[in-house]
């Protein structure tokens, strides 16, 4: 099973992203994650709670996956297709939806977490090893679309956001919170918890502003997860460059060691 789904209080559904052991994100993974937002609404949620595994949330993307079609391009369209349609059903949900940060949350990862409308994440039980996310694109050889780079940029400022995509760096939770990429830290076993605690907080609100409301401060984010920003044939063109490819596969060496 990809997906569980868990009922809280107060008509929250909790959609935990369950493929072992790092939640990549393969095409049954994202329709299977798509249904649930759409299904979760259909059958009367007020908000939703994304969550992943204990360590980790989503380790981004199936890379191997995607490297294994080769130069297929109907296939990479396809496969990468069900990815963004993924994140835009969080990016659309008509209602809110909070990321339950578990663990790590790199490329793909960040992406879904971006898309919904707030983040708390893990505090990691070692310091030494403290959870990290961010968008890594250019350090496997790869170009965030415009619109994955306008989701960063709406969430740390412009120029943080090009500073943080140009280097790839995955930033660990203290100065994720620093910076304003989640917004709330807690234990692991209460991030969850937390989650739910505000979207129920949220719920106390006078329903039809709080939702008006949303809709306009997301306008931005829904207009960055459409086709025209994403450009999905553009990106699938750079999937064959060179630098792209040679990045790939030594990920996939290092994944496989």
């Amino acid at each position: 099973m990809a997906i569980e789904t868990i009922r809280h209080d107060g008509d929250i559904v909790e959609i935990r992203l369950a493929r072992p052991p790092v939640n990549a994100l393969d095409p049954d993974l994202c329709r299977a994650l798509q249904r649930a937002v759409t299904e979760s609404v259909a059958q009367g949620a007020q908000g939703l709670v994304l969550s992943g595994n204990p360590k980790v949330f989503s380790a981004g993307l199936d890379v191997p996956h995607l490297v294994s079609l080769g130069d297929n391009r109907a296939a990479l369209m396809t496969d990468w297709g069900a990815f963004f349609d993924a994140a835009r059903a969080l990016a659309n949900s008509p209602v809110p939806v909070v990321a339950a940060l578990t663990g790590h949350a790199p490329a793909g990862g960040c992406v879904l977490a971006l898309c919904c409308d707030y983040r708390v994440m893990a505090k990691s039980d070692d310091p030494a090893r403290p959870f990290r996310i961010g968008l890594n694109e250019t350090q496997v050889g790869l170009v965030a679309p415009g619109g994955i780079q306008q989701l960063m940029a709406r969430t740390v400022g412009k120029h943080r956001a090009g500073v943080l995509l140009a280097t790839g760096e995955l930033v660990d939770a203290e100065r994720a919170l620093a910076l304003g990429l989640v917004d709330e830290l807690a234990d692991g076993e209460q991030v969850v918890a937390r989650s739910v605690a505000w979207l129920q907080s949220l719920l106390k609100l006078p329903r039809q502003p709080v939702l008006t409301t949303r809709a306009i401060s997301r306008a931005d984010l829904v207009a960055a997860m459409s086709a025209e920003s994403i450009q999905l044939a553009r990106f699938i063109d750079a999937w064959s460059e060179p630098d792209t490819q040679a990045g790939l596969k030594a990920l996939v060496a290092r994944l496989g060691k």
